[in-house]
């Protein structure tokens, strides 16, 4: 295995960390409970989990010697989902005094960061930056709309 494949799922990360804190710090602007760099750390999980799935197709055991793949990398984005599923449930809660229910959106864009970071990890770069740039019209624009 070569060390420009290893830069590149590191560049893949950073990448993705970049994106996920810029829906972060419309989060930490709100005084959410997951802001900056939960989300920047969320996207970076999940860019590096895919890009190490795609290092792990690379490896000589990677295949049983019958050309039968032993390695699954779609398995990864199921982790990766599970994992922030659990995240997210820790971001929601509800007040005591009025029953309303409260971060469910900050649940959401942890979701969202991090299938960002799994875009960035597969080199989808224009669909990573392009759903940031979306997530961060719900995030913003949309909350005026709304009120």
């Amino acid at each position: 295995m070569d060390w420009m494949s290893e830069l590149a799922v590191v560049a893949n990360a950073g990448l993705a960390m970049l994106l996920g804190g810029a829906i972060g710090y419309e989060r930490e602007l709100k005084d959410r409970p997951a802001g900056f760099r939960t989300h920047m750390l969320v996207a970076g999980a999940a860019a590096l989990l895919i890009g190490l799935g795609r290092l792990a197709l690379a490896l000589p055991h990677a295949f049983a010697g019958n050309d039968i793949l032993q390695i699954d990398p779609l398995r990864l984005i199921e982790a990766v989902v599970a994992g922030v599923a659990f995240i997210g449930a820790g971001t929601i809660f509800a007040r005591r005094r009025d029953g309303a229910i409260a971060g469910i959106t900050t649940a959401a864009s942890l979701l969202m960061v991090a299938v960002i970071g799994v875009a960035a990890g597969l080199q989808l770069y224009l669909v990573s930056v392009a759903s940031t740039l979306l997530a961060l019209v719900v995030l913003t624009l949309l909350r005026v709309v709304e009120r």
